[in-house]
């Protein structure tokens, strides 16, 4: 009789599973499709009416640019220099932005954060950086301190504290405490006892998630770039400005950032599997 009714608690469930799954689906269908025609609505033009023309720029671009392809190595030599501006600001955001978030993640986690009651303080601060796009915070610095890659750095690095972060704070999570019992044991100081007992633990998952946070930043200060933050962005938007005429300079440009992006994305790939797995570069 016990087995029965398990069997019957068992399929009950089950099927207001289904049934919550279904509603979800619906729900979500819903919310796309109202939301679609809210947007189409409101867009300066119709997407269905623009749906055919959706293929002529690109198009544009490349036949200029086959047509003009000698031209090409020029305009990426010219180029050079904002695509070093980008990959710099990227850097330098990424380092600034791993260390405010290795701060925020030691004092966001429990067991390890040296004042505990600041804890959700901290979780709290996190979610601010994380949550405002990077675009946003560039736009205001810009109308501050003017253009510039200064506010592209200043923008990457405080959404990439926040995600790192968090990041970071859900490695500390999985931090054997043992060690650190040890140190305190022999009157370890709480910096000594992070130094020696967690970073060492935690310190390739650190690094892997630091080089995956490089490509995206590499991404984000290109696109920086079309609102006035300098690097190949800059000269992208400027280049498609012009229109007819320049469509080779913006391929040229497009070329070299997403060849700078797969170079990035293979070397920090591979330094990844270095650090997690210890597989061979």
């Amino acid at each position: 009789m016990a087995l029965i009714d398990i069997r019957d608690d068992y399929l009950a469930q089950t099927r207001r599973k289904r049934i919550y799954g279904g509603l979800l689906v619906v729900i979500f269908v819903a919310m796309m499709v109202s939301g679609f025609r809210v947007a189409d609505a409101r867009n300066a033009g119709g997407f269905w009416t623009g749906l055919s023309s959706v293929g002529d720029f690109p198009a544009d671009v490349v036949s200029e640019a086959v047509a003009k392809f000698a031209n090409l190595p020029g305009h990426m030599v010219r180029a050079l220099p904002a695509m070093v501006e980008t990959l710099n600001i990227a850097v330098v955001a990424t380092l600034l932005g791993c260390m405010a978030g290795t701060a925020l993640a030691m004092g966001a986690t429990r067991g390890l954060a040296r004042w505990p009651r600041l804890v959700p303080v901290m979780r709290r601060i996190s979610d601010v950086f994380r949550a405002v796009p990077e675009i946003v915070i560039a736009l205001v610095l810009i109308f501050i301190l003017g253009g510039g890659p200064v506010p592209a750095v200043i923008a990457i690095a405080i959404h990439t504290a926040g995600a790192m972060g968090k990041l970071f704070s859900e490695v500390n999570e999985n931090v054997d405490l043992k060690p650190l019992d040890g140190l305190a044991s022999v009157g370890a100081t709480w910096s000594q006892r992070i130094w020696l007992g967690v970073i060492p633990q935690v310190a390739p998952n650190y690094l892997s998630y630091a080089l995956l946070r490089l490509e995206v930043n590499i991404r984000a200060s290109a696109i920086l770039g079309f609102v006035g933050a300098g690097g190949i962005g800059y000269e992208l938007r400027n280049a498609m400005t012009f229109g007819q005429g320049k469509f080779d300079q913006a391929a040229a440009i497009f070329l070299m950032l997403f060849a700078a992006i797969v170079v990035v994305d293979q070397i920090s790939g591979l330094a990844r599997n270095r650090l997690t797995h210890g597989a061979p570069l």
